[in-house]
């Protein structure tokens, strides 16, 4: 794996502590990277095994092109959304078939995939893994897990405890252990410093810790108010009785429980009592969600904030900043948390603290259904990400009993457009069947879950009939004017997608009417939308003031969000009414907003190629047609293929074939089509010329690394299905890399890729 000059993609977080130690594990992870392609760090909880790996991650990245992805399981309880929790992470919209999506996407992509916490879902991290891994050559897993993955090709690395020196006075022993206790203690006391005198007391602790950094780190805190033999001593005593009972866990384990079994010892009653009832947050929390689900005791005193806070300083809580609307965010370690979950089961509170945390998720859902069409709304939108482990497993937990279920049904109802802009749409309409199998009752909730499960079928094209029968028979039996809208919306979108543009128009301008009466905008908002859509492909000039309206009213309303949406609109309409380079301008300030909607930047990009193709810009508007395509095929939705929108393609790019010739369009399309989310952005908005993108492995032909491979395999005179055999992909897919590669070194036939191959120099490593 050679290295690249320029800083790689990814999203490994900064480092917020000194990184003690583990050289040897450092080279060795890394040179079994630079030899396999699925490497797993393997040891107890506790061990290091996710700083281990994350910096080994850091030190790699820039020998991969496409970046250094982390994706963290420790928070995901339903091991069937391994798959989506992944595409979550290279921000890809969900399929109902997420591991073929995801093979498609990396099959050309150069990257490594640090997979931390598989082993509560061991077997989907290692199906996933092998899928993956056979579809993209150029992919690395790097993998933590105290149990390994058992996929064929996987090597093992143990991590073992930091090496402590053999005696407490053994001055040329290891330091490792020695020196992470020092550097701990010094932060959380200034001024701390390992003396002579201390030395045997913190030697003594690290053996007694047997090594575990976890252990060692939880013990380090207490120097802030103990000196380091008071540390030793009360240490001995908590050690002593826990591992002197015949436990049936490992030592280490034991030993590990034992030294957070101590910090829990240490806080006072609210502070354990905080800790055990947070461990019902597997994403972690912020202040408000503590007050709501944490219940003090009778006999405790001071606030919320006061508890919180002195468990940040004793090191069960950690801080994270950035957080909705600048508040703190608060997360435990997973073995921390499990700690509190074995505590808060013990106490008997867990079914009170989770109803309340039901009832907080309900609460929270239905605010951001109020307020998510204003100037709060990409903070919102923020805020439901950093949610989602919480809120997967509320759902989980409300649909696995009695009683229950309609709290589940609630939550996922009101968030159906989260779940249908954050590329979560399989995940949204899971938890929505579910519901509605399991709540029979007929409630208003009930009928708006309908209304959500219509529109995200309708979006995907699943089958939606029967849902729209009970919609509306449940709004006629409540007399719900947003519950007769919302089946007129639906309806009409289905009907319009289906290639009835009259029909849909109609039912369309029936829910504006209801959505107004019910004074909802953010659902007038959508059906302006949908309507001016529609009148666009009618011919119905009508169709410009829909969208004018619609942009209007996301501006009043601060919701940059929808903004993006009602610009597409406009744009649609001007470019309508013969002025192409005022759409131009319309679209790329919506695609300049950079948001997370794959569904609106595929209809951006395709919008725009449409007036590339107006103007005669023709190589340009073919290859914005192929990056439309690559972002449909990331998003999930399938509206780009319904019937409409897809005759208005066809047409660009008939005009672009004609004018450029069959083969330098189907190159500049299949070039396009390659392209990452961020690159098709940039391409956009002439940001990056095409050439540089295709040209950024380092060929000096302009050759991807993977048209490189496959131009040797065509010169080695194998077939377009030998080579899609040989390398797991698609015989399309080999087909427009091929064609793409006799445009780019300007050949004319196979045979001379052989020749042109002679006299050039190997790839670059």
């Amino acid at each position: 794996m050679g290295a690249r000059s320029r800083r790689s993609a990814g999203n490994l977080p900064a480092e917020l502590t000194s990184f003690v130690g583990r050289r040897n594990e450092l080279a060795e992870a890394k040179r079994l990277l630079s030899a396999a392609r699925l490497v797993t760090l393997t040891g107890a909880g506790g061990v290091g095994k996710t700083r281990l790996a994350l910096r080994v991650a850091a030190d790699v990245r820039r020998a991969f092109p496409d970046g250094v992805w982390l994706v963290e399981l420790a928070d995901l309880g339903d091991p069937h959304l391994v798959p989506n929790t992944v595409a979550t992470a290279f921000g890809l919209r969900g399929t109902s078939d997420q591991a073929a999506g995801l093979a498609e996407y990396l099959e050309d992509k150069q990257l490594l995939l640090v997979l931390d916490n598989c082993e509560h879902v061991v077997h989907e991290c290692a199906m996933l893994a092998a899928k993956l891994l056979a579809a993209s050559g150029g992919l690395r897993v790097l993998a933590t897990s105290r149990h390994t993955l058992h996929v064929e090709g996987e090597h093992i690395l143990p991590v073992e405890p930091l090496p402590v020196p053999r005696a407490e006075d053994d001055a040329a022993g290891p330091v490792e252990a020695v020196t992470l206790f020092t550097d701990r203690a010094a932060a959380v006391s200034p001024g701390f410093e390992l003396t002579p005198d201390d030395r045997a007391a913190v030697i003594r602790i690290c053996r007694r810790l047997e090594g575990i950094p976890l252990a060692i780190e939880l013990a380090a805190v207490r120097v802030r108010v103990l000196s380091v033999d008071q540390v030793v001593e009360r240490l001995d005593d908590r050690l002593g009785l826990l591992t002197s009972r015949p436990l049936a866990a490992q030592p280490r384990r034991r030993t590990l429980e034992a030294a957070i079994g101590w910090s829990f010892e240490l806080c006072t009653p609210a502070e354990q009592r905080l800790w055990a009832q947070a461990s019902v947050f597997p994403g972690g929390f912020d202040l408000d969600a503590a007050e709501y689900v944490c219940a003090p005791g009778p006999a405790d005193g001071g606030s919320a904030l006061d508890v919180v806070t002195g468990l940040v300083d004793k090191s069960v809580l950690s801080r994270q900043n950035g957080t909705f609307g600048r508040r703190a965010w608060y997360r435990m370690l997973e073995t921390v948390r499990e700690y509190g979950g074995v505590k808060l089961a013990a106490a008997g509170d867990e079914p009170g603290v989770r109803a309340r945390l039901a009832e907080y998720y309900v609460d929270l859902a239905r605010r951001y259904r109020a307020e998510g069409f204003g100037p709060r709304q990409s903070e919102w939108l923020g805020r439901l990400r950093r949610e989602h482990a919480n809120l997967r497993a509320v759902l989980e937990h409300c649909l696995s009993g009695p009683g229950r279920t309609s709290h589940a049904l609630d939550i996922a109802a009101s968030l159906w457009n989260f779940w249908y802009g954050g590329g979560l749409v399989p995940e949204g309409c899971g938890y929505l069947r579910r519901g509605l199998e399991l709540c029979g009752e007929r409630t208003v909730v009930r009928a708006r879950a309908l209304y959500a499960m219509s529109f995200l079928a309708i979006q995907t094209g699943a089958p939606h009939a029967n849902l729209l029968t009970e919609l509306a028979e449940l709004a006629d039996e409540f007399d719900d004017e947003r519950l007769r809208a919302g089946h007129a919306e639906c309806a009409g979108m289905a009907t319009f997608f289906a290639g009835d543009l009259a029909g849909g128009a109609e039912l369309l301008e029936r829910a504006l009417a209801g959505y107004r009466t019910a004074g909802d905008p953010l659902l007038v908002f959508d059906t302006l939308i949908l309507l001016a859509a529609a009148r666009f492909f009618l011919g119905d000039p009508r169709g410009a003031a829909a969208a004018e309206e619609a942009l209007a009213l996301a501006d009043r309303h601060e919701a940059r969000w929808s903004r993006g949406y009602a610009l597409w609109a406009v744009a649609l309409h001007r470019w309508r009414a013969g002025a192409p380079r005022e759409a131009a301008d319309l679209l790329h300030e919506a695609i300049a907003l950079r948001l997370t909607d794959r569904t609106l930047l595929a209809f951006l990009v395709e919008a725009l190629a449409w007036c590339q193709s107006s103007g005669g810009a023709h190589d340009r508007a073919a290859r914005l047609l192929g990056g439309a395509d690559a972002v449909w095929r990331l998003s999930g939705a399938r509206v780009g293929e319904m019937n409409p929108y897809q005759s208005v393609d066809e047409q660009c790019a008939a005009s672009a074939r004609k004018a450029l010739g069959d083969a330098a369009f189907d190159a500049a399309f299949a070039e396009a089509a390659g392209f990452g989310l961020d690159e098709v952005v940039r391409y956009a908005l002439r940001e990056k010329p095409a050439a540089e993108a295709a040209g950024r492995a380092g060929e000096p032909s302009g050759l991807t690394r993977r048209q490189r491979e496959i131009a040797e395999l065509v010169a080695r005179g194998m077939s377009n299905k030998e080579i899609a055999a040989s390398l797991v992909l698609s015989g399309r897919t080999v087909e427009g890399h091929v064609e793409n590669i006799l445009v780019k070194l300007g050949l004319t036939s196979r045979t001379q890729v052989a020749s042109w191959l002679v006299g050039q120099p190997g790839p670059p490593g």
